[in-house]
This record gives C-alpha cells, structure tokens and sequence, in this order.
C-alpha cells in the first residue's frame, strides 16, 4: 500500500462520504475502495470492529470508527480545532450525530410497512426535533459550526442534514429540521464549499 486506503459501501452516504469528504478536502490522494453489499459479508471478519468505515496507512493497524477518522484526518490536515476544549465540543456534536443514527438506523430494518410508518412518525415527533434543538444550541454564528473555518464535524453535520431533507426517508418529513436556521446553514456551507464541490464534479 502506497497511499491511505478508505474502505466503505459503494455508497455516497453517512459515515464513509464524511470521511471521503474530509480526506478530499485536506488534499490527501487516497484509495477510495468501495464494498459491494455481495461482498461485505467476506469482508466483515477482517475488519477491526466488523463495521466499515476503515482507514488504513502504511504501517499502521487498520483504523475504525468514523469519529476517530475523523479526528485523525483533521488533527493532521488543519481541519479540526488545536484547543483542547474546544476540540472536545466539536467531537461532542460528532457523538450526537452517532445518537441520531442509533435511534433512526434501526427503522431501516423494519420489514413491516405499518410498524415502520409508526416508529418514524414517532421519531419525527418527538426525538428528532429534540435533536435538531439542541443541535442547534451548539452551533455560533457560522457559517461552520466553530465559526468561519471548516472542520471535520461540518461534514458529519452535513451528512445529517442531507439524509432528510432530500425527502427519502420515508414518513419523516423533508423538513424535518426546518426548524434550526444555523443546523441548515452548516449543511448548505458544506454542500457550497468549492472543495466539496469538486469532490462531486468528479464523481
């Protein structure tokens, strides 16, 4: 292996895309392998966690975790916050991104469409408005989450965002997070950010 290896589904979505995000925008060449769903099953033993994302450099054990990815790529590359304490509030706000996961990635499994309609109406009442509010106390005047400079936990925001308001997730409405202006505003500094954009236009 010559340069860093990322390893996710073949997917631009949630954990791998904040991570693929992040490299790409801290101007590192890395392999961006991506896992068919046929394949995973084979690859699942072999990683540290039996969960991807993983990130690999020469020389090193294979790093799991999307936070700690995260962290690493941003510590190393400018892109996460040098003061301890506030580096600390921004990995905070990357743990409440996990939380929002944990509670709405379980639906997905939900074979039953009745069942599914009602845990996510559910969800779209109650624990995620939640989320978006106190989200949204965490965030200053922008337009990124610590301020005017782009960090890791922007993507990890933005990729929250993204995966409601294109209105694909069934029974939680596209304007789930409405809401929350500064929430909305990181999302659309990400998505705007001509580092970002270039990721796409290339894809």
């Amino acid at each position: 292996m010559t340069k860093p290896k990322l390893t996710y589904f073949d997917a631009p979505m949630s954990r791998g895309e904040e991570c693929r995000l992040a490299l790409h925008v801290a101007g590192i060449d890395f392999e961006d392998h991506r896992v068919k769903r046929d394949d995973w099953m084979k690859l699942k033993p072999t990683t540290p966690f039996g969960s991807v994302p993983v990130y690999e450099l020469e020389g090193r054990p294979a790093l799991a975790q999307a936070n700690a990815i995260l962290v690493l790529v941003g510590r190393q590359n400018d892109l996460h916050p040098k003061d301890d304490f506030e580096a600390a509030r921004h990995e905070a706000m990357m743990g409440h991104v996990e939380d929002l996961r944990a509670n709405v990635g379980p639906t997905i499994r939900i074979s039953d469409e009745a069942e599914k309609k009602k845990a996510r109406e559910a969800l779209a009442t109650g624990y995620m408005p939640t989320w978006g509010a106190n989200a949204e106390k965490q965030i200053g005047d922008g337009p990124f989450f610590g301020g005017v400079k782009l960090n890791v936990v922007d993507f990890k925001l933005h990729m929250a965002v993204r995966w409601f308001i294109g209105g694909n997730v069934d029974h939680i409405p596209a304007t789930i997070f409405a809401a929350f202006p500064k929430l909305i505003r990181v999302h659309d500094a990400v998505r705007d950010d001509a580092r970002v954009k270039s990721w796409y236009a290339k894809a």
